[in-house]
């Protein structure tokens, strides 16, 4: 897939079939759209193209009204989002920066400018709620007769909801239509939306998230330095002469989706998964002026480190962490001792969830060959 930071390159396809939003979580029904637009665009030989804005609308208005709560809590980082969006097949991806510039345009000058000169779209989809221009006064209907005037098709997906984890599409329906997951419109299925996975995951219902995203919650990213604070801690605990060692993940959003301590799996170490405890978040025990000066980090510990990496082969390498199940709530430790107990503590807990989850996976095994 390629990445274009707006569409003023001369690497952009002249011409797309395109879809609009900020795809944050790339979950169940981005995923149900992006499979539609694929569709659409194989039958007309167009490239599909993403149009994703950073930062997110809802943070720069939050910023420029010094509201800091109309900020939406983020689910995943740009990286991640990309990655997800390559995955779907996407072909091309516009990371459009969201300014005043932008903010200021008429629905008008939007499709002129970005969806007719900036990215020749034959095709635009969108979902049943999308909404355009400055103060949203943009809307499918407006949208679609832009499209009849410009020469362009334009398609409005509706609300994709699941009645199960295992539950299937419905076949796509047609212009104007879209498919559906779950009951077919009898209004008692749950609608999968980002805003769904952000309360799943701020509320720590990891199974839940898994269910609207398709997959488990990840989080991946280079592994940086950090104060190594970890190594000393752990050096003097019983049975520990390497400390705590964490791999230390930026996720450069101030207000994640997610935030505490998790069970983890780490990928891109070892040729397996590793498992490991996590702490997302700011660290409240620490010092807000140490080396991450408050930022929001996911540090993470693996219960088994591999030995052909050695105290510092980590460094620089890009892991992925699947948080599969939440031990708690950060907390604020009183002293570095209770901090070394309570790391050890989050430890066992980890332990223990993924003792049970293999109990429980082998279980499941015995009664399927029986």
């Amino acid at each position: 897939m390629q990445v274009f930071r707006g569409f003023r390159h001369p690497g952009v396809a002249p011409a797309c079939a395109l879809t609009i939003g900020n795809f944050d979580g790339v979950h169940r029904g981005h995923q149900a759209m992006l499979a539609l637009l694929q569709t659409e665009a194989r039958q007309r030989g167009l490239p599909s193209c993403v149009l994703t804005f950073e930062p997110h609308p809802r943070d720069y208005f939050a910023a420029l009204t010094k509201k800091p709560d109309l900020a939406p809590a983020r689910i995943g980082t740009l990286r991640d989002k990309l990655s997800e969006l390559a995955a779907c097949g996407v072909a091309q991806t516009i990371v459009l920066p969201f300014d005043g510039r932008l903010a200021s345009q008429t629905p008008e000058e939007f499709i002129q400018n970005v969806l007719v000169d900036g990215l020749g779209a034959r095709y635009v989809l969108v979902g049943d709620d999308f909404r355009f221009g400055a103060k949203r006064a943009g809307d499918y209907a407006m949208l679609d007769a832009a499209g009849d005037a410009r020469g362009f098709d334009v398609a409005r997906m509706n609300s994709y909801e699941i009645s199960d984890p295992h539950a299937r599409l419905r076949p796509a329906a047609p212009r104007g239509g879209a498919p559906v997951l779950g009951r077919p419109g009898d209004g008692h299925g749950l609608r999968v939306s980002s805003s769904a996975v952000r309360e799943a995951l701020a509320e720590g219902r990891m199974a839940d998230a898994q269910t609207l995203l398709g997959r488990p919650y990840t989080i991946s990213g280079h592994v940086v330095h950090g104060r190594k604070l970890g190594r000393a801690l752990g050096a003097s605990a019983p049975g520990r002469d390497d400390g705590f060692r964490t791999l230390n993940l930026r996720f450069k959003h101030w207000k994640p989706a997610a935030s505490g301590i998790f069970a983890v799996l780490v990928h891109g170490l070892a040729d397996k998964p590793l498992p490991g405890v996590a702490n997302l978040g700011v660290r409240p025990s620490l010092d807000a002026n140490d080396v991450n000066a408050g930022r929001v980090l996911l540090e993470t510990h693996c219960l088994e480190w591999p030995s052909h990496l050695g105290s510092e082969g980590a460094y620089g390498k890009i892991v992925r962490v699947e948080l599969l199940h939440k031990l708690h709530d950060e907390l604020r430790y009183t002293s570095l001792e209770a901090l070394t107990a309570g790391i050890a503590k989050d430890g066992r807990d980890a332990r223990a969830f993924f003792a049970s989850t293999h109990a429980e996976t082998h279980r499941q095994t015995t009664r399927d060959r029986i």
